[in-house]
């Protein structure tokens, strides 16, 4: 991929998303929550099994087979597109996320449609009740009313 396909305000504002998300995986276990009027689903990701491949040539971020996040050009002049499982979101800037904190750790909550998914990154594993800490932190930027989603973007 060609960089200077990209937007210039696109580049930064999702480059350094994509570095923000970088860091996240720094720790050693991170978690991966999927959100939607529906329920709810909750992964644990080891990073010290799975291989964190950050290629900043290429603005894209590998976690094992689990995690891909990758800054791709587009009409709209740049988009991050994050996948996990079957999920494949598209991130196009402002708005479309936001970054939240609780004791247990910090997250990056990415809205889609009537859905989130977060990259939360626990300070320590977290081995009982992964429901309230997820879900609280969730809460801090996204929640439903009657099936509808609000959401409150960092940026």
């Amino acid at each position: 991929m060609a960089v200077s396909n990209l937007d210039m305000h696109a580049l930064f504002v999702l480059g350094d998303l994509r570095a923000k998300l970088v860091k996240q995986f720094q720790g050693r276990f991170v978690y991966i929550a999927e959100q939607s009027p529906e329920g709810v689903y909750f992964a644990e990701i080891d990073t010290a099994d799975a291989l964190v491949v950050d290629d900043k040539q290429r603005l894209e971020l590998k976690v094992g087979d689990h995690f891909r996040a990758a800054v791709l050009p587009s009409r709209e002049g740049g988009k991050m597109e994050i996948r996990f499982r079957e999920i494949k979101l598209t991130v196009y800037g402002l708005g479309d996320y936001a970054f939240v904190s609780v004791p247990e750790g910090e997250g990056i909550v990415f809205r889609e449609g009537q859905g989130v998914v977060m990259v939360f990154a626990a300070h320590q594993q977290l081995l009982e009740g992964l429901t309230k800490p997820l879900k609280a932190a969730i809460g801090k930027a996204a929640k439903w009313r009657k099936g509808e989603l609000t959401f409150k973007a960092s940026e």
